[in-house]
This record gives C-alpha cells, sequence and structure tokens, in this order.
C-alpha cells in the first residue's frame, strides 16, 4: 500500500519530507518488514546485550548505569509485534566521553588530516590536523547534538567538536536502526536547552538483531526513492518555472494589442498545465501587470482626449495653486531622456515625471522634542503599515502632534502611501488610503503624493508604482546600506511616470482589477487542491500507521 500511494504522499505540500518520516515510524513499528518466527527474540538480544555491558564494566572500559525504573504499561505508546521487547533508552548503549577531546569551533579548520564532528547539522564540521584529540571508535556510533538535537551516524574515527556532542555506541545491535528509531522520537522542543535527558528518558522498541538487518535494508532502499523523487519534482519544479517564463514572455514580448491578442490565444490553450501552482499564478499576475502599465491590456480609443492635454490641465491647476499661494514654486524637473524611458509608449499617451503629477511630501517625524501649544493624539502609518496595494492597520501606533500641523500630515481619500525603505521588498511599497480611519497621519518614512489636479486617477498611478518597472527604478536608484535600501523624495519625484488619457486609466483599472480578483480565485482553487491532497496524504498514512 505504501509503494503504491508515494506518488500521492511525494506530490502533497511537504510530502517527501513527511514520507521520510512515515516510512521511519512504519520501521520503529516493525510494519515494514514481515516477522520471521525463526529470528531469536530480542529477549534474548536484550541479555546478551546486559552481559556484554556488564564485561565491559568489569574491564573497567565504561561506567554502571544508574538504576532504571520499572516500565509501567501506561509508558508504552504502541504494541510491539512478537518478538519484540520494550526498553528504556540508556539499557542499551554506553556514552564515549569526549571531554578530554574536545575542538573548541574557532580552531575548527576547512582542510586537514582528521575530520571534526560537532552538534551541526552537517555530518563534517570541518577538520584539524591534532592527532591528540582523535577519537578511535570501536565501532559505529550515533553522534546526537544535545543543543540541536541532530542525530548522526558516524562510522570513522573523528575529534569531537566542543559543547553539546554527545557519543552514543549501540551494543550489540544494528547501529543504522539504532540510528533510524533515534530520528523517529518526537523530542520535545527546549530551544537551546539539552536535550539528551529527553532522548535518555525515551522508550526503544527493541526488534530482533535479524529483523533490525532487514529494516535496515528496507529503510535505505526506501530513502533512496525518497532522494529520487524529490530530486524529480525539483526538476519538474525548475521545467515548469522554465515553461511558464517562456509562454509569458511570449505575451511581455508583444508590442501591440492585436500582437498580443495572438500570443494569449496561444498560451491560454496551456493555461491548465501552466497555472497549477501559486508560483505560476503570481507570475501570471506580474505579466499582466506589465501589460496594462505598457498599454497593451486595453485597446486605445482615438476619440479619447489625449494624454498632451490632460497634462496641460495639471500644469494650469499648478501654476493656479502656486499664484493663490497654495502650494509653493519648486525647482523645475528635468526633461525625461530617451535613456530613462523604460518601454515605448502607445501613440497618445505622454511621459512625465512623477513630481509634475502629483504633489509629495514627507510626513510626522517622530521624537520631537520642540514643545506642543495645542497637541492632539492622532494614529499614523508606518512603513510596516504599508503593503502594496493595501493596508495594514491591525497595528497602529499614535504620535502627538501641534492641531495646525493638522492640514499637513493628515490623509485625504485618494492620496497615496508611498514607502522610503527598509530591506528590498520594502522600497516603493504603494497603497491608496480610502478613509479607513476618521483620522490618520503618516510618518516621515512614509511620503504622501497626492493629485495637483481632480483630473488623475490615483489607481492607476498605484498600479504603475508597484510594477516590476517602477521597481526597478527605485532598485536602481535607492541608497544602499548593507541589507537595506531607501528612496529620497527627488529620487520619487525623478521617477518617469506614463501617462496615458484618463479614460484609457480607467478602462486599465477596471480590466486590471478583473484580472487580479481571477488571480486570486486561481490561488484559492490551487489551495483548496492542495489541502485535499494534504488530507488524502494524511489519511494514507494514518490508514498505514494504524
Amino acid at each position: 500500500m505504501l509503494l503504491s500511494n508515494m506518488e500521492l504522499l511525494a506530490t502533497a505540500p511537504g510530502g517527501v519530507a513527511k514520507l521520510r518520516e512515515l516510512i521511519l515510524t512504519l520501521a520503529v513499528q516493525g510494519k515494514l518488514v514481515p516477522q520471521d518466527p525463526a529470528d531469536e527474540p530480542a529477549g534474548v538480544l536484550l541479555q546478551k546485550i546486559r552481559a556484554e555491558k556488564d564485561r565491559l564494566i568489569a574491564e573497567g572500559k565504561i561506567k554502571r548505569d544508574k538504576p532504571l525504573a520499572e516500565m509501567g504499561e501506561e509508558e508504552k505508546p504502541f504494541g510491539l509485534p512478537q518478538g519484540w521487547e520494550w526498553v528504556r533508552l540508556p539499557e542499551i548503549y554506553y556514552s564515549i566521553s569526549p571531554s578530554s577531546n574536545k575542538l573548541l569551533s574557532s580552531a575548527v579548520e576547512i582542510e586537514g588530516r582528521f575530520p571534526v564532528v560537532d552538534q551541526g547539522q552537517r555530518p563534517i564540521a570541518g577538520y584539524t590536523n591534532d592527532q591528540d584529540l582523535l577519537i578511535e571508535i570501536p565501532g559505529p556510533v550515533i553522534v546526537f547534538g544535545d543543543h540541536t538535537k541532530a542525530i548522526k551516524h558516524i562510522d570513522f574515527d573523528f575529534v569531537a567538536g566542543a559543547d553539546g556532542t554527545k557519543i552514543l555506541r549501540p551494543v550489540l545491535q544494528d547501529e543504522k536502526f539504532f540510528a533510524f528509531q533515534l530520528r523517529g522520537f518526537d523530542l520535545e522542543d527546549r530551544g537551546y536547552a539539552r536535550h539528551f535527558k529527553v532522548l535518555n528518558a525515551q522508550l526503544f522498541a527493541l526488534p530482533p538483531l535479524a529483523e533490525q538487518s532487514r529494516i535496515v535494508t528496507r529503510v535505505e532502499a526506501l530513502m533512496r526513492l525518497c532522494d529520487a523523487l524529490e530530486a524529480k519534482g525539483q526538476l519538474e519544479a525548475a521545467q515548469h518555472a522554465q515553461l511558464v517564463s517562456t509562454l509569458l514572455g511570449t505575451l511581455t514580448a508583444s508590442t501591440t494589442p492585436e500582437e498580443l491578442a495572438a500570443n494569449w490565444q496561444r498560451v491560454a490553450q496551456h493555461f491548465d498545465l501552466l497555472l497549477d501552482r501559486p508560483e505560476a499564478i503570481d507570475a501570471l499576475e506580474q505579466t499582466l501587470l506589465q501589460l496594462a502599465v505598457r498599454g497593451l491590456l486595453v485597446p486605445q480609443d482615438p476619440t479619447d482626449e489625449p494624454a498632451s492635454a490632460l497634462l496641460q490641465k495639471i500644469r494650469a491647476e499648478k501654476d493656479r495653486l502656486i499664484a493663490t499661494g497654495q502650494i509653493k514654486q519648486g525647482k523645475p524637473l528635468p526633461p525625461i531622456t530617451d535613456e530613462e524611458k523604460p518601454f515605448e509608449l502607445p501613440v497618445v499617451w505622454e511621459w512625465a515625471r512623477l513630481g509634475e503629477i502629483v504633489l509629495i511630501s514627507s510626513g510626522v517625524t517622530l521624537g520631537r522634542k520642540a514643545a506642543i501649544p495645542t497637541p492632539v493624539s492622532l494614529p499614523y502609518l508606518r512603513v510596516a503599515n504599508v503593503q502594496r496595494w493595501h493596508l495594514n492597520l491591525s497595528s497602529m501606533k499614535e504620535v502627538v502632534i501641534d492641531q495646525s500641523e493638522l492640514s499637513r500630515f493628515q490623509l485625504l481619500n485618494g492620496d497615496l502611501l508611498i514607502t522610503e525603505g527598509g530591506d528590498w521588498d520594502k522600497v516603493g511599497r504603494t497603497a491608496i488610503w480610502r478613509d479607513e480611519l476618521p483620522t490618520c497621519l503618516h510618518q516621515n518614512h512614509v511620503f504622501k503624493a497626492r493629485g495637483i489636479s481632480t483630473a488623475w486617477n490615483p489607481v492607476w498611478a498605484e498600479l504603475y508604482l508597484n510594477s516590476a518597472v517602477a521597481r526597478a527604478y527605485f532598485a536602481s536608484s535607492a541608497k544602499q546600506t548593507t541589507n537595506l535600501a531607501s528612496i529620497n523624495m527627488t529620487q520619487l519625484k525623478d521617477c518617469a511616470f506614463p501617462v496615458p488619457p484618463l479614460a484609457e486609466q480607467s478602462r486599465i483599472v477596471t480590466r486590471i482589477t478583473a484580472l487580479r480578483r481571477l488571480c486570486a480565485d486561481l490561488r484559492q482553487r490551487v489551495a483548496e487542491r492542495q489541502s485535499v491532497q494534504a488530507r488524502l496524504a494524511e489519511a494514507l498514512v494514518d490508514s498505514v500507521t494504524a
């Protein structure tokens, strides 16, 4: 049953990891290979183990263990096959102390004569040339990380890494089976605290020695099959991503709406193959956004008022606001050069700088110590509140400002919020304020962009500023410090901004809103399908382990 359903388990979310866990669970419960009544039972093996430990104690090679408590029936987590025995873990191994043979992590080298094994996840942490620290093991051992819970089967002499390295030598058993069962223990997570005590509190299901060998052979074969399934999944994921990139690339390579329509028909024939995973839907959505901002998503209408007329109205309104003293005369922005234009525009569109279209201002500076004559405490937006396309208002803070500053920092319906920076994904994140709160401000790391004229569409601006084209501009312009990046107001004002006719902006926004909603529906369907697949896989696991 397990083999016939491995493909289902492997293709479920996190499936291969769950499959490996299932294999170990079945192995240590005696359900992976059939029992052989001719095997010497584990009770006899346990007597031999005790005799061998007594011999080693008598010869002074190991110390006698502390007496272990009697085992109650209520402690046993599951029923054992005939011929198996429950034992307390310390009964069947002894420790090899590395106390005088430890090597500090700072002394571990990239190359050397002797391998270093520590409590980290890597089988070999590094090397050393210090032969005096070498531990000559009497046979394969299990290295357990007291802090990390890492479990490693080691069959070569080594130098122990300092702190937390516990060396366990199973007595008269198949060392690989011993390791498999230890890996199957669900140890309480105690962070960086000591876990060795938790490990020693476990009960060990001891099979006959001959069955241990058969289980190891079976587990290793199934783990190789898991490796192959994992590699196949990774290969298929890479091939799928390449296919998605190639086919969606034909859409973005389109130069006219007619060419896009033809390419779309070709790609649409393969949507059932392409859109079967979330990352493919993300790629489709980004492609649609790219097409939208280039004017390829909806056809142009020759009766639309051209963008040049729209820009004239915006300039006239700006001149009026300056003349009436409502805004200040800023420095003129330089003309846009051909090198700055990221793509060719449709005939009736125009390029402008963002600072020619909107009034951009900074927000409240926190921690100001000047006296506040008429204080008022109000919520404000931080960088964390401004996501792409939406605002997260679940965690809001308040700031005290003077009443006279309210009009300067208050948000109005339709204002764009644009993040100054942080890590790379936070630079230039844009969302629209839609009067979610009665009164709200913004801090100085979040820019506010407000249309100069009412003849503008903030949703179009949000669309472009969140597109890959604008994000590339911000990435190339941003000031970089280690893992952080930020843009200043000048760079934001200088951003080359495509201006379609106002009527076309509305058509594009309507179209992309519908398509993004479709992408959200597709993601939901994929998530539901994956959830069903995961539940089926879980049910299969339960049926196998029952």
